[in-house]
């Protein structure tokens, strides 16, 4: 196939099969466009559906969303992870009001110019909710483009990227780039998936190389792998008698930046200094079931406690930490893991199962 012939076929593939009823496809802007965009990188379509709907009904402008509270932004982002997007969100959104009036930049280079948002992003936004004529490389169109050229090495090296960059821009329509972006996106989510593609009934099967070669889990080809250190560390759930648990906020930069999370101690001896700190007596305590977290660069092994304590009503000992009621819980953004946590908490207190 030659590039006119590619697009002809990914739009009238797009016109009978392509998905036209996801919330963000409806009433369509820039900002509902970029927060999609935002959500779904490392996502699947069916976790952002709800979030998406969330937080469009809390945070329904980008201006709303400049003067949000960030505790509020990063509790609509809880249980997405990759907690650095939901604070670049929220930068973005700050800049375009600051400095841009509310309307965001109608060039991808003006647009990558922004906090999170890089070529593959910008130029979704340029061609889903502005009509330009803008490629994107996100995962599911890496993998269909990766698949039609047979493209050789990963794609996450500059020399490759560049490669598909460049097939990416030689297939763009001249028109309906709107579509032509979505139905790319589509092909790779629904049909030239992963591990069990539907070439059979794929547009482009007639061109693709991979296909032809009998070869198509092979392209994309995969990063090198290699073992994920292992570290651990436990986290002791301090619980008062009103069924509060004592968290404190994480700096705004690393891990779970600016989110509420348990304290991080390398064995039960700290926790008297912690006590210390926090004028506590501590009572019963008992171990609960640990849990592994794996981030992009390592594993966390969390091996949490579950302590009774006794204090001063209402005292905490710097501005960063607070007391987090279960049973009326504030809005907090919160790490996934931390959230599984209390909530072991919360049953473990509700039996009254304390050594």
């Amino acid at each position: 196939m030659n590039a006119e012939q590619f697009s002809s076929a990914v739009l009238n593939w797009y016109d009978l099969h392509g998905r036209k009823d996801l919330p963000w496809q409806q009433d369509i802007t820039p900002y509902r466009v970029w927060v999609s965009e935002i959500m779904l990188q490392q996502t699947q379509v069916s976790t952002v559906l709800g979030y998406f709907d969330r937080f469009m009904a809390a945070l329904p402008t980008v201006r709303d969303l400049a003067e949000a509270p960030e505790d509020e932004v990063l509790h609509l982002w809880t249980g997405l992870g990759y907690y650095t997007r939901a604070r670049n969100l929220q930068k973005t959104a700050q800049i375009v009001m600051r400095e841009h009036g509310g309307e965001f930049p109608r060039d991808v280079e003006s647009l990558t110019a922004l906090p999170g948002i890089g070529r593959s992003t910008a130029g979704a936004i340029a061609s889903l909710s502005m009509g330009l004529r803008a490629p994107i490389l996100d995962g599911n169109v890496k993998r269909v483009l990766a698949r039609y050229v047979a493209q050789e090495g990963y794609p996450g090296e500059p020399k490759v990227a560049k490669q598909l960059w460049a097939v990416a821009e030689r297939f763009l329509p001249q028109t309906r780039v709107n579509h032509y972006t979505q139905a790319m996106m589509d092909l790779g989510a629904t049909l030239c998936t992963r591990s069990k593609p539907s070439c059979l009934i794929c547009p482009l099967q007639s061109g693709c190389e991979a296909h032809m070669l009998g070869l198509e889990i092979r392209y994309p080809v995969a990063k090198p792998r290699k073992a994920l250190p292992q570290k651990r560390t436990l986290m002791p759930i301090l619980a008062n008698r009103d069924g509060d648990i004592l968290l404190y906020r994480r700096p705004s930069t690393g891990l779970w930046g600016g989110l509420w999370s348990l304290p991080e101690l390398d064995d039960l001896a700290a926790l008297a200094p912690l006590a210390s700190q926090h004028r506590l007596q501590l009572g019963a305590r008992r171990e609960l079931s640990g849990l592994t977290h794996t981030f992009s660069h390592f594993q966390l092994a969390i091996e949490p406690w579950l302590i009774e304590v006794d204090g001063t009503p209402g005292h905490v000992a710097e501005a960063d930490w607070l007391w987090y009621n279960l049973a009326t819980p504030p809005r907090l953004g919160l790490a996934a893991p931390v959230k599984t946590l209390l909530k072991r908490a919360a049953e473990a207190l509700n039996t009254g199962e304390m050594a």
